[in-house]
């Protein structure tokens, strides 16, 4: 009888601007991986280049607040006042149904959420920047954001940098391609795949 196929979850989790979008991107592209990325939820509108079904699943606040009821989430946030972010279960179960691991660019606090959630699963790692200065510098050179969204991200960076003992593993993000490097023999140590070779 064929073995049913037992998912993994790769957590990466950040402060804004620390690369971790950048490092999951990269991780998606290496096919010995098998990964698909898990979509998250929110009810916050599109932005002009967002898709549905692509970026975020996007629901109205109405549909959100249901689905928190009937416990559809594996975690959520209220990031601000009625602007709803979290994972839903069907997301994940949608992905272990195509044989395939999950990894997600999530928020700390959803990130240790999944963590505690699937402890035997999950390899939850910390995307650690060099310092608050050049989380600054980045967030601004993306040019996508006003002064002061940026200046509430800084704010709320120590906050989220004092977590980073809770994950499994800290990746220091100060050169992309030694950062790269490292993650990709996490995961591969995690997933077992230098050990078959070896066999």
């Amino acid at each position: 009888m064929a073995k049913k196929f037992q998912g993994k979850l790769f957590v990466f989790s950040a402060p804004s601007g620390s690369g971790k979008t950048t490092i999951v991107r990269h991780l998606l592209k290496q096919e010995r991986f098998n990964l698909a990325f898990s979509i998250s939820a929110t009810s916050r509108a599109p932005r002009s280049n967002e898709k549905n079904g692509e970026d975020y699943y996007f629901i109205s606040l109405e549909d959100f607040k249901q689905k928190i009821k009937n416990d559809e989430f594996l975690e959520w946030e209220e990031v601000y006042r009625d602007n709803f972010y979290g994972t839903l279960k069907s997301e994940v179960e949608r992905i272990w149904a195509e044989e395939k691991h999950v990894i997600f660019d999530i928020d700390v606090r959803g990130g240790l959420r999944i963590k505690e959630k699937f402890p035997e699963e999950t390899l939850a790692v910390f995307v650690k920047p060099p310092d608050i200065n050049e989380l600054l510098k980045r967030l601004k050179k993306r040019g996508e954001e006003s002064d002061e969204k940026i200046a509430a991200r800084i704010a709320k960076a120590p906050i989220e940098l004092a977590t980073a003992s809770m994950f499994d593993k800290t990746i220091k993000n100060y050169d992309l391609e030694v950062a790269l490097k490292e993650v990709e023999a996490m995961v591969d140590e995690y997933l077992g795949i230098n050990q078959e070779c070896k066999k």
